[in-house]
């Protein structure tokens, strides 16, 4: 316990759980009753009471009238002025707002309260030579590049009705009807639905039945729905189908031709000059992932070597504005029917400890802001878009965004200071496995 004694503060602090904090704070009654005086002698000036000229009002009578509501002002604001003042000679540091007790007065020469809050937690850093950061090495190679460009044939497939029966990968198309216990159910009846044969679109028994089919051919199926199933009232249960099939369709990939890369905007280079512009676009997306990942892995290392407790207020707040954010996102406004917040609280603890942690960073290391970086940023971030430089200014110009981006790349900052610094361990990953 600290006790400090001023001219007309008597502060006494002590500890309780964690970051929890009390401090007991006793003011001369003799200065409140002087504010009270001056506030009612000002208030006696402007004061309109009927049978009393303005002004004319007796002070017995304005304190009468108006002395509790006075005293009551004075208090609040004594104890506001006389808590800042108290934290500050105590260099203290509150993460959150006080909760204030009022004690009765003791005797009558102080009036006493009682402010019990949560401060904020001693940092000390370990050194950033201790972490340890493992930084996935990925690179792309021209078997990445046949398997995105066969991706992207497979996305400019034809389906060509064929005469022939079904086979795996074979798209069918059909109309059904099905039953439970001879009762039809909802979701149970499709007309001209396409399913691909093997993709997994549906249950494994209704795959099942689309094989070996021909156009025009009516069947009917025995259907177990698992007990995983999503339709809780379906889950477990066996139903029957009543499938007719329109056509059977096969996939036609278009061939790498002329017309293919006319599609594709590659007007002269020919194979060569799509593949090379494949290469540059999963070069720059695998970079962007490869910064994302490598400053999760700074950070992850720095949670790892530097435990410590956090406000439970700052917890609290995150977590409640990433119960907001899921509300707005899902276009929930009945506060009842919000996500619980106990699903956020880890990940809102996770937040609050690495966000004190890379502040400490920036300070102890004196990690400035990089302008050309932000600038960089900015023009990355534009560059999407048709209209990139108008795109950047909106940027630019509002502060809010501003912020945003300014506090990103100081977080890279700090990762790649804790990078440079700490030991990095590099683990080869292939590039479909890492983008995935």
């Amino acid at each position: 316990m600290a006790t400090t004694q001023t001219d007309t503060l008597d502060v006494s602090v002590k500890g309780r759980k964690g970051l929890e904090r009390q401090m007991t704070v006793r003011v001369p009654t003799d200065e409140i009753e002087r504010e009270v005086d001056t506030r009612l002698k000002k208030v006696g000036r402007t004061a309109r009471l009927k049978g009393f000229r303005p002004g004319k009002v007796p002070p017995k009578i304005v304190r009468q009238r108006y002395g509790g509501q006075i005293r009551n002002e004075v208090v609040s604001d004594v104890i506001r002025s006389s808590y800042a003042l108290a934290v500050q000679q105590e260099q203290l540091n509150p993460a959150g707002g006080p909760q204030i007790e009022p004690i009765s007065t003791d005797g009558e020469d102080h009036f006493s309260y009682r402010a019990t809050f949560e401060v904020f937690p001693e940092i000390k850093l370990k050194p950033a030579e201790s972490l340890t950061v493992e930084i996935p090495k990925v690179e792309v190679v021209e078997s990445d590049v046949d398997e995105m460009l066969e991706t992207i044939r497979e996305q400019r497939a034809e389906w060509l009705p064929v005469e022939r029966k079904s086979a795996a990968g074979d798209r069918v198309v059909v109309d059904f009807s099905g039953t439970v216990g001879g009762e039809p159910f909802e979701g149970g009846e499709g007309k001209e639905v396409p399913v691909v044969v093997g993709d997994g679109q549906v249950v494994d028994d209704f795959d099942k039945a689309l094989k070996k089919v021909a156009a025009g051919q009516e069947k009917t199926a025995k259907v177990k729905f698992p007990k995983s199933y999503p339709v809780a009232d379906l889950a477990g249960k066996r139903a029957v189908f009543e499938i007719s099939v329109h056509r059977v369709e096969e996939k036609r990939l278009p061939e790498v031709d002329e017309e293919f890369l006319e599609a594709m905007a590659i007007e002269e280079g020919g194979v060569d000059a799509l593949r090379a512009e494949l290469r540059s676009n999963m070069e720059r997306e695998m970079n962007e992932r490869l910064r994302a990942a490598s400053r999760a892995a700074a950070f992850e290392a720095l949670l790892k070597l530097n435990k410590m407790d956090v406000p439970a207020v700052l917890v609290q707040e995150e977590t409640s504005a990433m119960q907001a954010e899921a509300m707005r996102r899902m276009g929930i406004e009945d506060v009842e029917k919000a996500p619980p917040a106990s699903g956020y609280e880890a990940t809102a603890r996770r937040r609050v400890t690495l966000g004190l942690l890379v502040r400490e960073m920036i300070e102890k290391h004196e990690i400035e802001l990089d302008r050309e970086r932000v600038s960089e940023r900015i023009k990355e971030m534009s560059a999407p878009y048709e209209d990139a430089q108008r795109v950047a200014q909106a940027y630019r110009s509002s502060p809010e965004l501003m912020s945003q981006v300014e506090s990103g790349v100081l977080e890279d900052q700090v990762a790649d200071y804790i990078i440079e610094h700490g030991k990095t361990r590099e683990k080869s990953v292939g590039f479909r496995e890492f983008m995935a």
